[in-house]
C-alpha cells in the first residue's frame, strides 16, 4: 500500500471514529439538556404563539440542503421581514435575546447531528447560494455546530477570511483538530454575546 493510500484509508477510518463521536456526545447531550430544553420550549410558547423551533434551509455536505433547527427567537414569520441586524429589533423576543446571547438557541441542532446531516463540528452551514467558486471543498464535510471560523473571533472577520478558514479547516481536518476546537468553543458559549452574526449576502 502506498503512502497516499495509506492516509486515505487512515482518513476514511478517523471519519468513521469522528461519527461514532457525534451519535455518542449529541444523544448524550440532549438527554442531559433535556430538562433545560422542555423549559426553553414552555417559555417560548408562553412568550408567543407560533412554533417552538425555527427551521431553516442551509447547504449540507455535498451541497445537499437540510432544514437546521434552532430555537425560535423572533416572532413568527418575522425573518420575512428581512435579517435582523440589532439585539434591539422589536422582532427579537425577550427570551430570544437571552438565548441568542447564551447560544442556547442553538442546542436544537443536536438533532440534525443524530439525522446524519450536521456534525458537531464542521465548516459552518451557509445559506444556500452563498458557497462561491473555489470553495467547494467545504461541502465536502458535513456542517458543524461550531466550527475553527466559530473560535475565531468571527465578527473581526470576514466573509471570506471565514471562508478561508472553513477550507483549511477541512484540508487540516484530524481528530485532534475537532478536540481543540470543541474545548475552544466552551469559553465562546459562556461569554456573553451581544454583537450579531449577519448571514453571508
Amino acid at each position: 500500500m502506498s503512502r497516499h493510500e495509506s492516509r486515505h484509508l487512515n482518513r476514511r477510518v478517523a471519519l468513521v471514529v469522528k461519527r461514532s463521536i457525534d451519535l455518542a456526545l449529541s444523544f448524550l447531550l440532549l438527554v442531559f439538556t433535556l430538562p433545560l430544553l422542555a423549559v426553553v420550549a414552555l417559555a417560548i410558547k408562553l412568550e408567543s404563539r407560533g412554533p417552538v423551533f425555527f427551521r431553516q434551509e442551509r447547504e449540507g455536505r455535498d451541497g445537499k440542503l437540510f432544514r437546521i433547527f434552532k430555537f425560535r427567537s423572533m416572532a413568527r414569520d418575522a425573518d420575512r421581514s428581512g435579517p435582523v441586524t440589532s439585539m434591539d429589533d422589536p422582532r427579537i423576543s425577550r427570551v430570544g435575546k437571552v438565548l441568542r446571547r447564551s447560544s442556547l438557541d442553538e442546542l436544537p441542532q443536536l438533532l440534525n447531528v443524530l439525522h446524519g446531516e450536521m456534525s458537531l463540528v464542521g465548516p459552518r452551514p451557509l445559506l444556500p447560494g452563498t458557497t462561491l467558486p473555489g470553495e467547494e471543498r467545504r461541502l465536502s464535510m458535513r456542517p458543524g455546530m461550531t466550527s475553527l471560523v466559530e473560535i475565531s473571533n468571527p465578527h473581526l472577520l470576514s466573509w471570506n477570511d471565514r471562508m478561508q478558514l472553513d477550507l483549511r479547516y477541512v484540508e487540516r481536518w484530524s481528530l485532534r483538530l475537532d478536540t481543540r476546537i470543541l474545548l475552544g468553543t466552551i469559553p465562546v458559549v459562556f461569554t456573553r454575546k451581544d454583537i450579531l452574526d449577519l448571514p453571508r449576502a
